[in-house]
């Protein structure tokens, strides 16, 4: 996720705001399962736990390493690390499970 000032959530220390964390870590789930799975189903968050370890700073993009780790006919289980610069010095970590359709989307040409 690039730095955009729209994210500023603390105008005085000018750091990322925690909801645009979250976003990013649940689209990056969303990915994930999507890959894993092979294909595209109707899913949704059943639960979202997301650990903040330190801020995100003004001025630096954020990216999110996310892995679905267990996949099962309706279930599928999810973790992230969030981080900057620094895999190893995360901004966040987080786990989810989301809930997922037994049929694929239609998919138009």
């Amino acid at each position: 996720m690039p730095f955009n000032e729209n994210l500023i959530g603390d105008p005085v220390k000018r750091l990322i705001h925690g909801g645009a964390i979250t976003t990013l870590v649940d689209t990056a789930f969303g990915v994930a399962i999507i890959q894993a799975q092979n294909n595209f189903r109707a899913m949704a968050t059943l639960d979202l736990r997301i650990d903040h370890m330190r801020a995100a700073k003004s001025g630096e993009g954020v990216f999110a390493m996310a892995e679905c780790y267990r996949i099962t006919h309706t279930i599928a289980f999810v973790r992230s690390t969030v981080y900057a610069d620094d895999i190893n010095k995360p901004i966040a970590t987080a786990c989810s499970t989301f809930m997922r359709s037994n049929s694929s989307f239609p998919m138009s040409k």
